[in-house]
């Protein structure tokens, strides 16, 4: 992708984090040197990542190339949908409304809760047995 002009994004949820990149192109979908149908084998996954674009009636319009890192699958879709809003934003300022009122410009910031000392999980106590 050797264009002048891309915008760039990066993007968060879980532990995934996504750094992406687009410019004006046909719609192709880059992720970690692979087509996003390859990356992504759930439909649902590349449902997600393609609706910053569909909101914003700007499917088909923008190349994206990014990497994904970090957490899981489902997570480097949300990182991924994060981080093309966010590159559309610096693309076209005018769509901040749209994807604001949709979350897609905020951060999900659920993670996983770390385990505590002396236990097995975050949470879980052990068995209790009265005698």
């Amino acid at each position: 992708m050797a264009t002048a002009t891309r915008y760039y994004g990066t993007g968060h949820r879980k532990n995934a984090t996504a750094r992406v990149w687009i410019a004006p192109g046909a719609g192709n979908i880059i992720i970690n040197d692979r087509e996003a149908g390859a990356y992504f084998g759930r439909s649902t996954l590349q449902t997600l990542i393609n609706q910053p674009f569909q909101v914003t009636d700007t499917a088909g319009k923008y190349d994206v190339w990014a990497t994904a890192n970090g957490g899981g699958i489902s997570g480097q879709a949300g990182a991924l949908r994060h981080g093309i809003s966010k590159a559309l934003i610096e693309a076209n300022p005018d769509l901040r409304p749209v994807l604001r009122k949709l979350g897609l410009l905020t951060r999900d910031p659920r993670v996983k809760e770390s385990k505590k000392f002396g236990r097995k999980r975050a949470r879980r106590a052990f068995q209790f047995s009265k005698r």
